[in-house]
């Protein structure tokens, strides 16, 4: 049986999940609205991302069987001022997430939950992948400055992101 503390635990976390789904859901509307369907596009699968996330761990609870308690999500920012500043605030907030995964964990081996440790070494490895790729982005962002040219290169190949890329594996038995 699962622990009190770690069901709470998890259930915040879905619910910061689905708030990573809206932060890059409002930042794929921003882009859209500036012409940049590239950085739209992958946005927009990372919100598709962000919510695959969340049913892994909705998907955990109820193998385990535990209640999930979904709660309100914050409303994300709706305006930024540059890609350069969307993509920021993006990191800022994949650090964010990762933050809440270490705590998560932490928890889970103060509690002696080993099915649920298992779970968040797939979401360290992930966040590692996520932090890596929005800087990686970010930097190209810094580095094209003003140059519209460039922006445009960079949106174009944004916008070869596929669905298939942004979660290839489930974990849980009401996902595979």
């Amino acid at each position: 049986m699962m622990k009190e503390a770690v069901q709470k635990a998890l259930n915040e976390q879905i619910k910061a999940e689905l708030y990573s789904a809206y932060f890059y859901l409002s930042a794929s509307s921003y882009f859209e609205s500036n012409n940049l369907s590239g950085f739209a596009r992958w946005m927009r699968l990372q919100s598709q991302e962000e919510v695959q996330h969340a049913m892994k761990f909705f998907d955990f609870l109820l193998d385990r069987g535990s209640q999930v308690i979904l709660q309100a999500i914050d409303q994300p920012p709706a305006n930024f001022q540059s890609p350069l500043d969307a993509f920021t605030q993006a990191l800022q907030h994949e650090q964010h997430v990762t933050s809440l995964i270490h705590r998560l964990y932490g928890l889970t081996v103060q509690e002696q939950d080993y099915p649920a440790q298992v779970l968040l070494q797939w979401f360290i490895t992930e966040q590692v992948e996520e932090e890596r790729e929005v800087t990686r982005i970010t930097q190209e962002l810094k580095m094209a400055g003003d140059n519209s040219s460039t922006l445009l290169l960079l949106n174009n190949t944004l916008s070869t992101r596929r669905t298939e890329d942004i979660m290839p594996t489930t974990q849980g038995s009401a996902t595979t």
